[in-house]
């Protein structure tokens, strides 16, 4: 693929405009990039802010300079992409955008081109990150023995966890996978569950096994399980032991108590890792009671060999108006809420 830049001559730089060709060398991807009844290019047109114009391989992108700058890194990262063989969805198209717009706005500063950014590969096939964070976040997973990842539900901390894990796994740095949940009732009252233990947790630990089953065909995830090499189990079954050569998972950590984060964190064992994920905005512990999540991210923010990840609702990568849905919510919150309790612990507004 090739540009061809056609800048013009005048204007002030934050409000110049440009407009970019670029060349495809290839008709059948170029369908693909484009999309059915060119959906893909009307999605970058809104959310880049730009006017796109085809004509046979050749694309036109005019509009300011900046925003067709994203448009351009978008496009080349999707058309990189496609090079690979890995396809191209609304989802991918958005999450080129938001790669393409952190780093032009400087939101996010890759040491790679966006284009060339590592992945977590799985037995399913690749999986790269689709904003900012999940990039910063994805570097913190490699290079920590035990990272945190905080923020709100759709950020992809959890799900980026367990493909890091299943990665480490399928190549052998790790000899199994240990998936908790503290088994704590969001509100609703569960009542009495029949069946064995592990009917009874089951529907607290469903969205590790739906991760899982991204990352994994179905008869390997059920060899894995009895084999004992991927293991779900509630935070109670920790106690006492040792994970080690492992990469453990504690999963909607805001609902523990610092008792049971400090238990879990000191199981860590020789060659093991841990990642600790939860959203500090949605605690259901009962009143009064402090939640391990908030205090154990004030207690080891400096602590060598932990990293943290904070992301915010702007990095919500499910549907775009779960985004705007949680924004509202936080807005609302700040706004009717006489005290709030910071993600340190301490209280803010008046007392």
């Amino acid at each position: 693929m090739l540009a061809a830049r056609h800048p013009s001559p005048s204007g002030p730089p934050s409000s110049e405009s440009r407009s970019v060709t670029l060349q495809f060398d290839d008709n059948a991807l170029l369908a693909q990039l484009f999309g059915e009844f060119d959906r893909h290019l009307s999605l970058l047109e809104k959310q880049a802010g730009v006017r796109l114009s085809s004509r046979g391989n050749r694309l036109t992108i005019s509009g300011n300079a900046e925003r067709t700058q994203v448009a351009e890194e978008a496009l080349r990262s999707l058309w990189h992409g496609l090079e690979r063989g890995h396809g191209c969805t609304i989802a991918l198209v958005e999450a080129a955008i938001r790669m393409a717009q952190g780093a032009v706005e400087g939101e996010a500063e890759p040491r790679l081109p966006l284009r060339d950014l590592p992945q977590i590969r799985t037995r399913k096939g690749a999986i790269a990150p689709r904003s900012p964070a999940q990039a910063a976040y994805m570097e913190i997973l490699s290079k920590h023995e035990i990272s945190f990842g905080l923020g709100p539900a759709g950020t992809g901390k959890t799900y980026l966890a367990v493909a890091q894990g299943v990665a480490l796994l399928l190549t052998g740095q790790v000899e199994r996978i240990v998936l908790s949940r503290p088994a704590v009732e969001a509100g609703e009252r569960l009542g009495f569950l029949p069946g064995d233990m592990k009917e009874k947790v089951d529907p607290y630990l469903r969205p590790l096994y739906d991760a899982l089953n991204d990352m994994l065909p179905g008869d390997q995830l059920a060899r894995r399980m009895t084999a004992g090499e991927i293991e779900i189990a509630p935070l109670a079954f920790m106690r006492g032991r040792t994970l080690a050569h492992c990469f453990a998972i504690l999963d909607e950590a805001q609902n523990t108590t610092p008792a049971q984060m400090k238990m879990f964190l000191t199981r860590l064992g020789e060659g093991s890792r841990m990642v600790v994920t939860g959203d500090p905005s949605q605690i259901d512990l009962p009143p009064g009671q402090p939640s391990g999540l908030v205090e154990a991210a004030r207690i080891l923010e400096h602590v060598p060999g932990i990293g943290f990840m904070r992301f915010s609702d702007t990095d919500v990568v499910r549907h775009p108006l779960v985004g705007r849905i949680v924004a509202a919510y936080s807005r609302a919150e700040a706004e009717t809420a006489p005290r709030k309790r910071n993600w340190n612990g301490a209280d803010a507004g008046p007392k």
